[in-house]
């Protein structure tokens, strides 16, 4: 049948795909067909995997499960050839397709009234065989899918159900014939099925490959198939006066909305059990190949990842013809193990911990109650704590709010305020005329009026997207090169979902208050400014206190009173920059007998960094 978004062309691919992944003609895998539709990539695998299937159209599962079993619908208990006995008669019935979708009884024009008395004789036909056991599940499905696809030969439509046309055409006037559904020839191994919204079973489904092929466009399935929902639920609906829809609210997809559709990729691809994931995605959909990339070699293994890009014939007329061409992107990617999946900060703050969080992640303690990030800058180190319960702290409040926010806004409703803000104020790379207008207004609010959001939306065109204050508190950093791009938006998304999972609580003391409050099972992590390599947001000359010699010497004291109390700690710090030894700092570690270890440089990272540990 015609399906908006069909895989059907695309099948070969993906079978390819995985047969060149290894993953066919292996021990038998389950996939996982998420939004499996008219079950064209599930019958063609159906022989090579055990299957779970899932739409959130009721229509789609019974359909593709009507594909996948027909070698198991033998019609034993009905005696006879269902499809010779219904094409047989010539009966038909004034129900509720008559009555509503043809002109017998309204003005609609999705089939002509013999057709629509027909289709009601058919479907009311194989309900009283369900009703009277005479067929069994299977059996059903597959009877119901080959009623979908039989309609689809004779609907007054231009391929879709979300209207009718205004005059017959020619095939709408043939008599509908009964007609088994199109499939496979061949057996299946295991199925299930499943009729919900991916998002709200992901976690819960035990595969080995996950295959997601999602809306990518605003055109809602559930409006332009709502006809086929009322026909396989059979339930009698109200119905809209013009177009006879049933209503559509429940059937309708966050994944066809601009920003929704990136915050369910984000959590379909970390809840996911499975081990190897294949996207198919149109390169006119909401998702830029860039943020998908981003997405998937977060949670996957960079080396695995694979992107072929198809060409496809879309449907044109007068006014598309000579556009563009139309692609499908075919990704493919291993997932990582859950502890080497990192959630990188929107923010990119001085000191920025991200490059080293995997040999920072080597010396922490197995077992963390409460991880305290006491200097919790952009929180790279924090978020990513297997800790039941963290704290974070950063004396600058601008940075404490900025992190706060993405845990307390909702992620779809921040980014609508950041688009807001970067429409309102012409936001552009280098436009340094906007950007001075925008950030003059942020600093123009009392402090208590400045919201984070806005503030971030500005950080975002500002150079190195980096946080900068005076000595007034007002946001300083001059205009940049950088933008809202894929990459900063997969971290946000990442990100803010990640914070929002874990219990995190925010304050903003110095970190001596946290001296009595420290209780057994807790761990203190230490990212202070370094000594040797003030920068601009701690030189105190911005606002915000300096660190010198004096406030080396008090971190000393408080970690060694950390340790009197057998409380682990961490500290994050450089002995070493620009041919200058930090002998204090030094001399500490030694005669306290601290655990000092040396981080390998990263790519990109020119510090010498050590770690310091009072455990071992």
């Amino acid at each position: 049948m015609r399906f908006i978004g069909n895989k059907e062309p695309f099948v070969n691919e993906i079978k390819d795909l995985l047969d060149k992944e290894g993953l066919l003609g292996k021990k038998r895998l389950t996939l996982f067909d998420a939004f499996c539709g008219t079950g064209a990539v599930s019958n063609s695998l159906k022989d090579s995997f055990d299957l779970v299937v899932n739409d959130m159209l009721n229509w789609c599962v019974v359909y593709t499960k009507g594909r996948i079993t027909t070698s198991d619908c033998r019609f034993k208990k009905l005696g006879f050839d269902p499809f010779k006995f219904l094409n047989s008669s010539n009966q038909t019935k004034r129900g509720f397709f008559y009555k509503n979708y043809s002109p017998g009884g309204s003005k609609r024009m999705y089939f002509s009234p013999e057709n629509a008395g027909r289709i009601d004789y058919f479907r009311d036909s194989i309900e009283k065989w369900k009703h009277d056991s005479l067929i069994n599940d299977k059996e059903y499905s597959y009877l119901l899918a080959s009623l979908i696809e039989s309609i689809s030969f004779i609907s007054n439509t231009a391929g879709v159900y979300g209207a009718f046309l205004k005059h017959w055409d020619p095939r709408s006037k043939k008599p509908i014939i009964f007609q088994r559904v199109e499939s496979k020839n061949s057996k299946h191994f295991n199925l299930r099925c499943y009729n919900d919204k991916i998002e709200n079973i992901i976690d819960k489904i035990d595969c080995d490959v996950l295959y997601l092929d999602p809306p990518y466009t605003q055109n809602q399935y559930g409006t332009q198939y709502h006809l086929l929902e009322t026909l396989v639920l059979d339930d009698n609906p109200s119905v809209s006066q013009i177009t006879g829809s049933r209503l559509t609210t429940p059937m309708r997809s966050d994944w066809s909305k601009m920003y929704k559709a990136h915050i369910l990729f984000d959590k379909v691809i970390s809840k996911t059990t499975a081990k190897y994931i294949v996207f198919s995605y149109s390169a006119d959909g909401f998702m830029s190949k860039s943020f998908i990339e981003a997405s998937l070699k977060r949670y996957g293994k960079p080396e695995t990842y694979k992107c072929r890009k198809i060409s496809y014939n879309k449907y044109t007329n007068f006014k598309s013809r000579g556009k563009k061409d139309h692609f499908e992107y075919l990704f493919f990617i291993e997932k990582k193990n859950p502890t080497d999946i990192h959630y990188e900060s929107p923010l990119n703050y001085i000191g920025s911990k991200a490059k080293i969080l995997s040999e920072i992640q080597k010396y922490l303690p197995k077992n963390i109650d409460t991880f305290i990030d006491i200097f919790g800058g952009g929180f790279n180190v924090g978020i990513n704590s297997n800790a039941n319960h963290i704290i974070y702290n950063d004396i600058n409040h601008f940075v404490k709010n900025l992190v706060e926010s993405f845990r307390i806004h909702d992620t779809y409703q921040y980014l609508l305020y950041v688009k807001k803000i970067i429409k309102k104020y012409g936001l552009k790379v280098e436009d340094a005329t906007s950007y001075l207008k925008a950030r003059n207004q942020y600093n123009s609010l009392p402090f208590e009026k400045r919201d984070p959001r806005f503030l971030y939306a500005i950080i975002l065109y500002g150079f190195n997207q980096q946080i900068r204050f005076n000595g007034n508190h007002d946001f300083n950093n001059p205009v940049g090169m950088r933008w809202f791009n894929d990459k900063v938006l997969e971290k946000k998304m990442s990100f803010s979902r990640a914070i929002k999972e874990k219990d995190v609580v925010f304050s903003s003391f110095e970190y001596t208050y946290f001296l009595d409050k420290i209780k057994g099972g807790s761990f203190v992590y230490m990212d202070p400014p370094y000594r040797l390599t003030n920068g601009s947001y701690n030189d105190g000359k911005r606002g915000f206190n300096g660190w010198g010699l004096v406030d080396e010497m008090n971190l000393f004291a408080f970690a060694d009173s950390l340790n009197q109390k057998s409380m682990r700690f961490m500290i994050s710090y450089i002995v070493e920059h620009n041919g200058k030894t930090n002998i204090e700092f030094k001399n500490w570690v030694r005669q306290n007998k601290y655990r000092l270890v040396n981080i390998d440089k990263i790519n990109g990272n020119q510090r010498d960094e050590v770690l310091i540990m009072n455990y071992s």
